[in-house]
């Protein structure tokens, strides 16, 4: 197979495609509904939680997607969100195995830019956001092995979460059941994989626990990629009654060492796809975070299902990493340290009543967020820490309040309006008397505007219009043209989202959504390489559009047995865009994302406890830079896990097993995006597998 194809070029896709749209094809064929009562199925609507106001999927008018504790859990090797989150339409992941750059997101596109971390995405976890005042978003203090539910919004709703142009997702960790327990939980793979965990949860008279704490290791599959993380995450809930709550969240991160083994251009991987590039190696790149965080979330109920929440956190990070080079050709070192402490606290009130007769939900609410950087970069003498280059003090402060109204305009019609206004303060410090100090700010206000109507029982139509900003993050905003300062020319990107679609629900046994969507961007924040700086820096492109089509289908085939299929067809260009050399990119394909996205999941449960599930994703070709010349190659890879659930008296054993790239295909986990020099490719691992064992007792 070739790894880099130009225009014309490359490996045809279309055999693999129709394969799969027979799959899909087969399971819509057996989706038909039939006359007989007993057909009745398990599948349910779902509850949605992070609108702030609790509802039923089916009203909602947007996209959103649930996936609940087993798909998240049960078998999984338990390293990434993608494991579980593959078959939401409209997400795509990258980076999976280089864990000092972190899991890559893209909701519609957004997200699709970050060199590390999470861009246009907003993160909750138990109401607590894991997304910083400057929008970067980190998944380091996931716990997943303590993960209820995941719900995952779909488009900017920022008419409640501010700067989430691609959308939200929002996790849910569990409550301790009514009988207390303590399991354990080991696990170990391929290329030196390693984990255990260790949980225990209960209910004690009115305060509820849950506590989980594991450490995971791996060697790597490419040379240079070992990992260690060691992760405590922790919920107590006090009832003071039926009525009032408090729930505390301890949430605790350490990795001493992720290894960043670099890209390779395209001989260097077709030579040998584990090594590690050559600078990565001589300047001994990587990183080390420890993190510690507290939380807490206030809940009173009143009458009618009135409610008032509000939260409070406080996050400590102290975080550093070393670049592949020395000192790069603006004067910024390669060795970053960064002492990094953010804290904020909000609330909103949520009144349920009537207007005129027609059931009405109103939420308001407030959000403040502070971000306190202390940054310093140092020459990286080959992975020996050199003379100071960077010292500098970064601030950002964000202050937000919004509502949100649904009114219910008939028995079948309900109508959703809301705003945001948003104002964000960036401010920058120079310790080194060098002039670079400064300040940016942006404010923007964010309109919604949705309408869900139902045409029968069980099918819905909705359709939306909202507009959503994204201020850049403190590193897009690193200055090109020197060791400090921001940058003064990147601006925030604001995007306008026009949306319709379909949801159903057929007999119990059917789900289906269909989402058309139609966004149009200004000023879209790009990476880009200046030639020997070795590192990202971003500028904004004049005007893009992204228009799609996401569809998902879930048939129970059999009793106990689940077939999930999505798929996803993404046109995003740029309208307008000339770049800093003077290209011009106009009508171009914004690289990082592939025009075509399907994946097939099929997830199946035994009385007796044996459980399995296999799963397939296939992934179009994709450009990997801003001038449509370099194009990777289309790629499936499929997974597969089963295990055995055996119950006896207060005991609970689970064995159980996984294949990660069942039939060993090559194919890129990560594409650096307008990467200089051709260094372009991360390759993702050969056919491997793990197994584990859970062994729990319950009291």
């Amino acid at each position: 197979m070739a790894l880099i194809n130009g225009r014309n070029g490359g490996a045809q896709f279309v055999p693999v495609r129709d394969r799969l749209a027979i799959c899909l094809l087969l399971l819509a064929l057996a989706a038909m509904p039939t006359a007989q009562a007993d057909d009745a199925g398990t599948l349910e609507e779902v509850v949605v939680r992070a609108t702030r106001i609790p509802t039923g999927s089916q009203a909602l008018p947007f996209a959103v997607s649930q996936v609940g504790r087993d798909k998240v859990q049960q078998a999984r090797q338990q390293i990434g969100l993608d494991e579980s989150l593959a078959t939401v339409p409209g997400l795509f992941f990258q980076n999976r195995y280089n864990f000092a750059q972190d899991l890559r997101i893209a909701i519609r596109g957004f997200g699709a830019r970050a060199n590390f971390g999470i861009r246009g995405i907003r993160i909750f976890a138990d109401d607590i956001p894991l997304t910083l005042p400057d929008g970067q978003g980190s998944v380091d203090a996931i716990d997943l092995g303590s993960v209820d539910s995941v719900e995952v919004i779909r488009g900017p709703f920022s008419a409640v979460y501010g700067s989430a142009s691609g959308g939200v997702i929002d996790l849910r960790t569990e409550d301790g059941p009514e009988r207390p327990f303590l399991s354990g939980r080991v696990n170990a793979g391929a290329y030196g994989f390693r984990q255990w965990q260790l949980k225990t949860g209960g209910q004690s008279g009115r305060l509820n626990w849950l506590a989980n704490m594991g450490t995971t290791e791996l060697d790597g599959y490419r040379d240079h990629s070992a990992v260690e993380n060691r992760l405590l995450n922790s919920k107590f809930r006090y009832d003071f009654d039926d009525t009032m709550a408090l729930t505390v969240i301890l949430n605790a991160v350490d990795s001493p060492q992720a290894q960043d083994p670099g890209a390779l251009n395209a001989r260097e991987a077709a030579e040998d796809r584990r090594q590690a590039a050559p600078r990565n190696l001589l300047y001994d790149a990587g990183e080390k975070l420890d993190q510690q965080s507290l939380g807490l979330a206030f809940r009173k109920r009143f009458g009618n299902g009135n409610e008032l929440m509000l939260r409070n956190y406080y996050v400590r990070r102290d975080f550093s990493n070393r670049l592949p080079f020395d000192i790069n050709s603006n004067g910024q070192g390669g060795s970053v340290d960064l002492d990094r402490k953010f804290a904020g606290l909000g609330g909103n009130y949520r009144w349920v009543g009537s207007i005129a007769g027609r059931d009405n939900q109103f939420v308001i609410g407030f959000d403040y967020d502070a971000q306190r950087d202390r940054r310093r970069r140092f020459a990286n003498l080959q992975g020996v820490l050199g003379p100071l280059t960077t010292d500098q003090d970064e601030d950002v402060t964000t202050t937000g309040v919004y509502l949100q109204d649904a009114l219910e305009l008939s028995d079948t019609a309900t109508l959703t309006l809301g705003g945001r206004l948003d104002d964000v303060d960036y401010r920058v410090t120079d310790r080194t008397g060098s002039g670079g100090s400064g300040r940016r700010s942006f404010t923007e206000f964010s309109p919604m505007l949705g309408a869900n109507w139902a045409v029968r029982p069980q099918v819905n139509l909705y359709g939306n219009v909202s507009r959503s900003f994204d201020p850049p993050a403190t590193t897009e905003l690193a200055n090109p043209e020197g060791p400090t300062g921001f940058n003064p020319d990147l601006d925030s990107q604001t995007a306008t989202n026009y949306e319709l679609g379909v949801k159903g629900l057929v007999t119990g046994r059917l789900r289906y959504e269909l989402a058309v969507f139609h966004i149009d961007v200004e000023d879209e924040i790009v990476p880009f390489e200046l030639e020997g700086s070795g590192q990202s820096f971003f500028q904004n492109a004049g005007q893009s559009t992204h228009d799609g089509v996401e569809a998902s289908v879930s048939l129970e085939l059999l009793p106990g047995l689940l077939g999930t299929a999505s798929y996803t067809w993404s046109d995003f260009r740029f309208d307008r865009f000339v770049g800093t050399d003077g290209s011009d990119y106009g009508g171009n394909r914004i690289p990082g994302i592939p025009e075509h996205l399907f994946s097939l999941d099929f997830s199946w449960s035994h009385p007796r406890g044996w459980f399995a599930g296999w799963d397939w994703l296939w992934v179009g070709r994709f450009y990997a830079d801003n001038a449509n010349t370099v194009q990777t190659d289309s790629y499936w890879v499929s997974n597969l896990r089963a295990g055995y659930r055996w119950q006896s008296g207060a005991w609970l054993l689970e064995p159980f097993v996984g294949v990660n790239n069942l039939f060993d295909e090559k194919y890129m986990g990560n594409v650096r995006l307008n990467a200089s020099f051709g260094r372009y490719y991360e390759p993702a691992p050969d056919r491997n597998a793990y197994a584990g064992i859970l062994l729990q007792r319950n009291f």
